[in-house]
């Protein structure tokens, strides 16, 4: 029993590297276009901006590029780097970034995700753009922030004559990183430094100061100097050729615009303290930043700064709305793809009944906030030229960016449990989405302040409940459920009016409602019934507080239909 081995015995075996094949992984969800192959996107854009087809097809072939999508990884991986110095010891407060990075930024302003609203002719230009941030957000997150910021901050420039050039440059289409003064830029990138430590989203607690420093001719127009004095919390994209902030003169919030280079060529006092280390967005820097000394241009009258900035505050939260829409978007599709192309229990892991209920509960959800989105943007192409659209965009804006912002990580999660361990792994996207889903939540606003800004729109103009009331009754008698919802919401919208506690459960309803009213107008019978049993309440919904709880109202066969319908990647 101890005799050597022979010499034939310690032959490997052929059959000993058969572990070696990789067997039932995934397909990589490659090869795709995320927007010819989506439903909801391409029939949105047939009902209102038929002539942004084109330009949103190629940017959806962007996102499903496996070289695309390598760039993606690599600008998450290697994240930015403070050089506060340059090896001479001067001080530069600059941000290095990984090339891929740039390449992203190069891609999102040639496909016009910052200035397509600005720069369009044709009808619904504000929903023609909503299109292109939507596709941009399952290709980069991080770009998503300063491409959000250029698009809000065109308007923001409106105010203001000396800023004529910053619009005109806000809506140029090829990307530039350098540190050229502004007439001598292709476009610009916008960052806004607005939060202090002291004070959050309460605006009014700031603390930095202006004082009046002169007047003088700022590329054709007089534009007022201020010196400005303070930190900012939080002030995204740093590197940014110029930023919309606050400061208080005697005492009054006022909105200045701060150049970071000035029209001499010399660049302006604006000191990064530090990066933040953050737990997603990460190919993005967000840093903390002192003013000392530091030249700004008023924009608007002293002491109105806080108005001034929400006069453009409505467009990045049309965008976080339509970004986060647009992530849970991806998290589905990675999410279909994976089940689709990986088996298990005898067969394709998506049709396996419980994951059927997961994925169509999903699939109901991502339209409903996609239509939600989209919806929003349209009442925006509206707003100053029709009275009803105007009214509906002021309230409906907050309860967009509140609803689709709060669902993206309860998406995003199911999503990563579809994936099971494979997703929780930096290599696969769905990790970067999943660290992603909970930030739009809260920037420009948490859920609390939607729901204040909601409140507010409510109590001050009575035209908003009436809006939002009109909406709903141009699909009445389509479904029972619903219209005994719209009734029900807008007896809790009533109360909310008068009662802040009420604010949230009323801001959701209205998000609901609203959905509701959209998949009715634009959906299947399917997906419709899906949503009334499950999302608006009532006796016997059987849908629990987590996805892929739909009850007996809805058919295994009328999930594989709405899973159909979601699928993009085939």
């Amino acid at each position: 029993m101890n005799a050597p081995a022979t010499a034939q015995q310690l032959q490997p075996s052929a059959s000993r590297y058969a572990t070696h094949e990789v067997r039932n992984q995934a397909a990589p969800a490659t090869g795709f276009n995320a927007f010819d192959g989506d439903a909801v996107l391409t029939a949105a854009v047939a009902r209102h901006a038929p002539w942004a087809a084109e330009g949103a097809s190629r940017l959806g072939r962007l996102a499903g590029d496996e070289g695309v999508q390598e760039l993606a990884r690599l600008a998450n991986k290697h994240t930015p780097e403070l050089k506060t110095h340059d090896r001479y010891g001067n001080r530069i407060d600059w941000v290095d970034f990984h090339p891929a990075w740039h390449t992203l930024m190069g891609l999102a302003w040639e496909h016009e995700v910052p200035s397509l609203a600005w720069n369009a002719t044709g009808a619904h230009p504000h929903l023609a753009r909503a299109v292109q941030s939507y596709l941009w957000n399952q290709v980069e997150h991080g770009v998503g922030c300063p491409t959000g910021m250029a698009y809000a901050a065109y308007a923001g420039f409106q105010a203001e004559p000396a800023l004529k050039i910053w619009a005109d440059k806000v809506r140029g289409t090829r990307y530039e990183f350098s540190r050229a003064e502004v007439a001598h830029k292709p476009s610009v990138v916008i960052g806004y430094a607005m939060t202090e430590k002291q004070g959050g989203s309460d605006l009014r607690e700031t603390q930095t100061t202006a004082t009046y420093s002169h007047a003088a001719d700022y590329h054709g127009a007089v534009a007022h100097w201020y010196e400005l004095t303070g930190h900012k919390w939080f002030c995204s994209v740093p590197q940014s050729d110029g930023f919309f902030t606050l400061a208080k003169v005697a005492g009054g919030v006022t909105c200045f615009f701060l150049p970071r280079t000035l029209p001499d060529g010399s660049h302006n006092r604006f000191f990064i303290q530090r990066l933040k280390d953050k737990s997603g967005n990460r190919s993005n820097a967000s840093s903390e930043v002192e003013y000392s000394g530091t030249l700004a241009i008023r924009v608007g009258t002293e002491g109105q700064g806080i108005r001034e900035i929400l006069s453009h505050a409505h467009l990045t939260r049309l965008d976080f709305a339509v970004g986060s829409a647009g992530l849970m978007r991806q998290s589905l599709t990675l999410a279909l793809n994976h089940c689709a192309t990986r088996a298990a229990f005898g067969g394709a892991l998506a049709h396996q009944p419980m994951m059927a209920n997961v994925l169509a509960d999903m699939a109901v959800e991502v339209e409903a906030a996609t239509l939600l989105a989209l919806r929003v943007a349209r009442a925006t192409d509206g707003i100053g030229r029709d009275e009803r659209e105007t009214a509906f965009a002021r309230v409906a804006t907050p309860v967009a960016k509140l609803f689709n912002c709060s669902r993206a990580p309860a998406i995003a999660y199911e999503a990563l449990q579809c994936h099971g361990g494979n997703g929780f792994i930096e290599e696969n996207p769905m990790a970067r989405v999943y660290r992603e889903a909970p930030l739009n939540s809260v920037w420009e606003g948490a859920a609390n302040m939607m729901c204040m800004d909601v409140r507010r729109a409510l109590r001050k103009d009575a035209h908003c409940l009436e809006a939002l009331m009109a909406d709903a009754r141009d699909v009445r008698g389509q479904h029972a459920g619903f219209d005994r919802f719209a009734g029900e919401v807008a007896t809790l919208v009533q109360a909310m009016v008068d009662d802040e506690y009420l604010a949230r459960p009323a801001s959701e309803a209205i998000a609901r409602l609203v959905q509701g009213a959209e998949l009715l107008r634009h959906s299947t019978p399917e997906v419709v019934d899906a949503f009334m049993h499950t999302r608006l309440g009532g006796n016997g919904t059987h849908w629990g507080t987590l996805l892929g709880t739909l009850g007996p109202n809805t058919r295994a066969a009328q999930a594989r239909a709405i899973v159909d319908r979601a699928q993009v990647v085939r």
